[in-house]
């Protein structure tokens, strides 16, 4: 047992040692261009005092802040992750990647605003598997013929939404069943409803643990690179690139035969993937081999362990102050008839929390690794099925709150065509950009739908 104990603890590359608090500080100042919108923060406080009334510009300041704070808050859990060993550091990742969702739910649930906690979980489970996960497709497709992963993880996160679906489907039924019935009035099958979700929701949880330790402790090689195919360039060129026979005709006789291969290693062996000015030639790769043998492979930190604690500390404050006065600005923003909350909530709300790590998994697609970009989109999807929902369910039976899990009928509905889809496009393993497309089409289908589309009332209220 202490021997597993140190396990967790020991980091899984060897780091250098930390820098100064200065270049830390410096470190996060550079960290994201994002870091610019920042200048949002104070903007938003202030007109939250000072213009109250203005609820438009306080939402659309408030957004614009907490974006950097995502970003900024994945870059602080990364750093502390990099000190501790491979399993405990995806355990962090698993627990501080929703972080965001899981504040704004808790506040808005706070607030009574019961749903906009609802359409705000369903639309960021909708954004990570459609728009996300479509750029994903689209973006390496650009770039590669097809791109391979883990069919096998992906089947079975697809089994895991699949159960998700089933949790968030089951009430609506429920209800229907029982409408209208003789012998139950219309609270009592409420108050049933209220309590099979709270039964319900602690199952999910328990799920959301099993998959933690399948995924980290007894199937880790499922999630490894080895088990992830080959992708495949195009055969005779590139259709997308437009310099492309420019660049063919300057090529050198001796280069042609390695840049034009048609198949391309998987992400473990990226340095095989030849581009024109990329340093991962077969010298440079040879002598990092050479290198390798002599000495280990060192990580260097950006940041001491004092200063990722206090910037984890004050991205949570300020986002957590951020969203409360966001959420408050939702109602007076709405009020007007020209935007309604099932949009807000469904549409706008997600690109918060997710901008951030929207950016980062397009970058890693386009670079062959793809398993890692499913990991941002499919992963965060379940975390908010399996676990954020439950729990801000759990939380509102603490707090006294009616929150259910019977969404919005369309809201179910649609979740349950999303999942569905991902299943089909996943399911042999390989991606191209006409998959992407396809499920950022999807989506915006979605976009036009909830736009007119007004909602409804959850069943019980605070």
């Amino acid at each position: 047992m202490k021997r597993h104990i140190t396990t967790l603890f020991q980091p899984e590359r060897k780091l250098s040692s930390p820098p100064s608090s200065w270049k830390s500080l410096r470190a996060i100042i550079l960290a994201s261009w994002l870091n610019v919108l920042l200048v949002c923060i104070p903007i938003s406080w202030a007109m939250n005092f000072a213009l109250p009334d203005q609820h438009t510009l306080i939402f659309v300041f408030s957004f614009l802040a907490i974006i950097p704070l995502a970003k900024l808050l994945a870059f602080a859990t990364d750093e502390l992750s990099m000190r501790v060993g491979q399993t405990l550091a995806g355990l962090m990742n698993a627990t501080l990647g929703n972080a965001v969702e899981l504040i704004v739910s808790i506040i808005a649930l706070t607030k009574c605003e019961l749903q906009i906690v609802q359409s705000s979980l369903i639309g960021s489970i909708l954004s990570n598997l459609l728009l996300v996960l479509g750029m994903c497709f689209f973006a390496g497709g650009l770039r590669f013929s097809e791109q391979g992963f883990g069919h096998v993880a992906a089947q079975l996160n697809s089994s895991l939404l699949t159960i998700s679906v089933i949790a968030v489907l089951l009430p609506g039924a429920f209800h229907m069943a029982l409408q209208g019935s003789t012998t139950l009035s219309e609270s009592d099958v409420d108050n049933r409803i209220l309590k099979t979700s709270h039964g319900v929701a602690i199952i999910l949880l328990f799920i959301y643990c099993s998959y933690l330790l399948f995924q980290l402790f007894s199937h880790k090689n499922l999630y490894s690179d080895d088990a992830i195919e080959a992708s495949t360039k195009y055969s005779g060129g590139n259709p997308f690139k437009l310099n492309h026979r420019l660049r063919h005709r300057r090529r050198a006789p001796d280069d042609v035969g390695m840049t034009d291969l048609p198949m391309v290693s998987s992400p473990r062996q990226e340095p095989t993937h030849l581009e024109d000015g990329d340093e991962n030639s077969p010298a440079h790769d040879a002598h990092g081999d050479i290198e390798s043998g002599s000495h280990e492979e060192v990580e260097t930190p950006q940041m001491t362990v004092l200063v990722s604690i206090g910037l984890l500390v004050t991205v949570t404050v300020l986002v957590a102050v951020t969203a409360e006065f966001l959420v408050d600005s939702i109602n007076g923003l709405t009020s007007g008839g020209s935007i309604s909350t099932e949009f807000v909530g469904v549409i706008l709300l997600p690109i918060v929390g997710n901008a951030a790590e929207h950016v980062t998994a397009v970058t890693v697609s386009v670079k062959d690794k793809l398993t890692l970009s499913l990991g941002v989109a499919v992963g965060s999807s379940i975390q908010i099925a399996l676990f954020v929902i439950p729990f801000t369910v759990t939380l509102g039976w603490i707090l006294g709150k009616p929150l259910t899990l019977m969404f919005d009928p369309l809201e179910s509905i649609v979740m349950f065509l999303a999942v569905l889809t991902v299943n089909y496009v996943v399911q042999d393993g390989r991606s191209n950009w006409l998959e992407g497309m396809l499920l950022m089409s999807l989506y915006l289908i979605l976009c036009v739908t909830f736009w007119y589309y007004p909602g409804t009332e959850p069943i019980l209220s605070c």
